[in-house]
């Protein structure tokens, strides 16, 4: 070993040893590492920032991207409840769909993407069940590797050795060739992640349950709202029609208007507001049902049935939040009534607490008190408002399902047209694959489904710092003879074993070299070497090659063995160590897998 490959490999543990502690974080790390590499002299300044001009950096980024367009559109939550729905209830059913689901278009896009896409959908199915994020994050970067072992197109590994097989005269891969070996790992996958996956859940979960901000199902529960909802329509001839918000009186004790349909457009209710007939009146009445049913008797209203409970199926449109009465609070000694809150802030009382007990009496009269918690309810607009803009109250506790209102609603089938373009485009190959990413990204900025702003917003800086700042690892240890002397050792310990023997140390220097540099740069080093050892042994290559191709994506061992898994990192809060707990006994299965396999459906 020379001295440059000795201080390139010395960096290298640096940096492995970095990752494994967690301090600094991975980003800081990489950053250390592209600073340090050119005082080596193998590599240039020039050559260590190379990577943030790298066509699969920027593909990343703009996958980024799509996957907000999917998010903002409300397309993944839709796919999130369905799955959800498959799932029912079962976390174990929940985890195997998902990683069919996305092993399965992985299979034919990258697995970056797919990566990038499903992160939002799993997180907010993780949120919807009550589960660690953690409990799937792994799972679904698993499943992602384990589509490159699919089909040809997969992964760019898969690419790289059916080239160079052709290159040195050979029949290359079939489009099916890689699936037999797949699909029994996909299923070895679900298996061992049903079980390992809880390995990751504690500390995740502790940490997840300490900052749980509450729903809107919560606080129905807490103030007793469950039956004070009404959905009424106002009917011709009733003489609410054409009066003004203003003059209306329902003639009910502690009747509250929350909301208006009209025309499938809500309304914020306005005391000039005024009242027409087809009018849906979203009602909160503080009485029995029979009060109820008098006041649309009456009134002229008909009963409209509710799918959610106290209109949590309106949680796009109409949210919650509890807002506090503070010292210097104008608003201290008056009655919720003579507060005017509709007027002043386009939102409804609904519910008092006073200490750690709900109030149950009529609230329009009751004098308000510093230190009482209100509850609100209204469009999402005003609430934004009145967090904003005032300092009569404190909007203090804000509810989960405002994360979950779509800032471009019905654009779905935009979104979705968009990304299938995109799509489309990388599996035919017309144009490169950052190329296809980004017109779909334009399209989806055509058709409004992101704007500049949430474009950079949603792409996660941090780990593209990350990617880059360990890509020139790969330029150093190619130049420092590193790969070289791997190849030269290879053929040394392999000289006269059996073919299986053969096959697992080439699997296994695949994929320790994978956890350094990317699995590309691996297949393209290591392809030629598992042809060439195959020629020596006077066998087939085919099963060498496809063993080499299998190593490449067997990168589960750390965070950085595939951009993958780096995603996954943040949204899962995982460690160094997380993934060496779970990804190496899971490589190690895939190693005899596919050991065993390969011998006998590509016969050497």
């Amino acid at each position: 070993m020379n001295a440059e490959l000795a201080i390139v490999v010395g960096l290298l543990a640096a940096a492995i040893a970095m990752f494994a502690i967690n301090k600094p974080r991975m980003d800081a790390v990489a950053l250390i590492m592209l600073t340090m590499l050119p005082f080596t002299g193998v590599v240039t300044v020039g050559e260590t920032l190379a990577g943030f001009a790298d066509p699969n950096i920027v593909l990343i980024a703009v996958l980024f991207v799509l996957g907000d367009g999917l998010v903002r559109t409300g397309v993944a939550r839709r796919l999130g409840d369905w799955l959800a729905a498959k799932a029912g209830g079962s976390e174990t059913r929940l985890l195997a769909l998902l990683m069919l689901v996305v092993c399965g278009l992985g299979s034919s896009m990258s697995s970056t993407a797919v990566t990038a896409i499903f992160i939002p959908v799993a997180l907010r199915i993780a949120d919807n069940m009550r589960i660690s994020p953690s409990r799937l994050m792994m799972p679904l970067s698993f499943a992602a590797l384990i589509s490159g072992m699919m089909t040809l197109i997969a992964t760019a590994p898969n690419l790289v050795v059916n080239s160079e097989l052709i290159r040195q005269g050979f029949d290359g891969f079939q489009f099916f060739s890689f699936t037999p070996f797949g699909a029994p790992i996909l299923a070895l996958a679900i298996v061992y992640m049903t079980f390992a996956s809880r390995w990751l859940s504690s500390t995740a979960e502790e940490a997840a349950s300490g900052r749980r901000r509450p729903r809107m199902a919560d606080w129905i529960d807490e103030y007793h709202l469950s039956n004070r909802e009404h959905r009424v329509r106002i009917l011709p001839g009733s003489m609410l029609a054409g009066t003004t918000l203003a003059a209306m009186r329902l003639g009910v004790a502690d009747a509250r208007l929350v909301a208006i349909d009209r025309n499938a457009t809500l309304i914020q209710p306005e005391s000039s507001t005024e009242l027409r007939v087809g009018d849906i009146l979203y009602v909160d009445v503080f009485a029995s049902e029979t009060t109820a049913a008098e006041m649309r008797r009456q009134f002229g209203l008909e009963e409209l049935p509710l799918t959610g409970a106290y209109f949590s199926d309106m949680s796009q449109e109409i949210g919650m939040a509890e807002v506090i009465v503070p010292a210097t609070s104008p608003l201290a000694g008056q009655s919720i009534a003579d507060a005017s809150f509709r007027d002043r802030y386009g939102l409804t009382v609904v519910g008092l607490r006073r200490s750690s007990a709900a109030f149950d009496g009529e609230l329009q009269h009751e004098d308000l008190k510093v230190g009482d918690t209100l509850l609100v309810i209204g469009p999402w607009r005003a609430i934004r408002n009145l967090q904003q803009a005032t300092s009569d109250l404190v909007a203090f506790n804000l509810p989960v399902e405002l994360d979950d209102v779509l800032p471009v609603p019905g654009k779905a089938l935009q979104a979705v047209i968009c990304l299938l373009i995109a799509i489309g485009l990388m599996v035919s190959g017309v144009v490169p694959n950052v190329q296809a990413a980004l017109i779909g990204c334009l399209l989806m900025g055509l058709c409004g489904c992101v704007d500049l702003n949430s474009a950079y917003r949603s792409i996660d800086w941090k780990t593209l710092v990350l990617i880059v700042g360990m890509l020139p690892f790969s330029i150093a240890l190619e130049r420092t003879g590193g790969v070289d002397l791997a190849a030269d050792l290879v053929m040394n310990f392999v000289g006269g074993a059996g073919v299986r023997v053969v096959l697992a140390t080439i699997f296994a220097i695949t994929a320790i070299l994978g956890m350094f540099i990317s699995n590309t740069a691996t297949a393209v080093l290591m392809a030629p070497v598992a042809i060439s050892i195959a020629e020596e042994l006077g066998l087939s290559p085919r099963p060498f090659a496809m063993i080499v191709a299998l190593a490449a994506s067997t990168a589960f061992m750390t965070p950085v063995s595939s951009p993958v898994n780096t995603l996954v990192v943040t949204p899962g809060r995982y460690t160094f160590g997380d993934f060496i707990k779970l990804g190496v006994p899971f490589s190690l299965i895939v190693m005899a897998v596919s050991v065993a396999l390969v011998p006998w459906l590509l016969p050497p």
